[in-house]
């Protein structure tokens, strides 16, 4: 990946942090993201002694605020004149309904709206960089998500695991509507489901399972990032370095398109 730039969001542990340790040793510059400046410091300063010779630079903001979304693209924006791959990564699980400073409920807000609102931000670093690549993390439990357009903020009742779930079907179908509407720019949108590995996030939200090292699960991120086999592919959804048949539900087209211009109306971002 020599002289292609990446930014990973959700990079100071788990997942996140693997992957941007991977795709360094691969060559890339990576922007190391944080929820806050001395957090992706303190990240990267750990990373470099995994990897002395690793291009690392800290971004940072809280994911759960649409201004400091917003923020950090334009630090992306201020650091590099290119962009070839967007890892959206962050996550967060929620065990209690929490609103956002937006007003938005922060499983959602997190793990969906700011991938939308940052990923449209970057868009013309994207397309001015392509051939690029975008990759947002779902998971498994994407099977077991609803969407809630009535009730996004989960006023009329919340429950952490479908809250959860709702969010990861959202970053399937964020991932398939985008791959339509960026036919022709060379830009890819796909996503995947990365193993059950072991992070803070797993042991919050299910204390029940058992998960592999975060290394193992950055193994079809890493294949999504660099891999020439998948250059064209674009509206995926991976498992094991393979494509695989995702919820019924992410297939929806009308859901896909409601759930964009919510987005839209919730974020301010518009991506035509």
């Amino acid at each position: 990946m020599s002289g292609q730039t990446v930014l990973v969001t959700g990079a100071t542990s788990g997942i996140g942090r693997e992957t941007a340790l991977q795709l360094a040793r691969l060559g890339a510059r990576v922007l190391v993201h944080g929820r806050t400046a001395s957090s992706a410091e303190t990240a990267i300063a750990a990373l470099m002694r995994d990897d002395p010779h690793g291009r690392l630079d800290p971004v940072w903001g809280d994911l759960a605020s649409l201004e400091e979304v917003h923020a950090l693209a334009a630090q992306v924006e201020a650091a590099t004149d290119s962009l070839h791959v967007l890892v959206n990564n962050a996550g967060v699980y929620m065990s209690e309904r929490v609103l956002t400073g937006d007003g938005n409920e922060t499983t959602f807000a997190v793990n969906h709206l700011a991938a939308h609102a940052l990923t449209g931000r970057l868009l013309g670093l994207l397309t001015a960089s392509a051939p690029a690549r975008i990759i947002t993390v779902s998971s498994v439990a994407h099977f077991r998500g609803t969407i809630p357009l009535d009730d996004p903020t989960y006023a009329t009742g919340y429950d952490p695991q479908a809250a959860y779930a709702d969010s990861k079907l959202a970053n399937v179908l964020f991932a398939f509507e985008a791959a339509g509407r960026l036919a022709g720019t060379d830009v890819t949108s796909n996503t995947l489901h990365p193993g059950i590995v072991d992070t803070a996030l797993l042991r919050a939200g299910f204390p029940e399972r058992r998960g592999a090292s975060p290394a193992s699960g950055v193994s079809t991120i890493a294949y999504l990032a660099t891999s020439p086999d998948v250059e064209d592919v674009t509206g995926r959804y991976f498992v094991n370095l393979h494509p695989a048949q995702p919820s019924p539900l992410a297939l929806d087209h009308d859901l896909r398109e409601r759930l964009w211009e919510l987005s839209e109306d919730l974020t301010g971002v518009t991506v035509r």
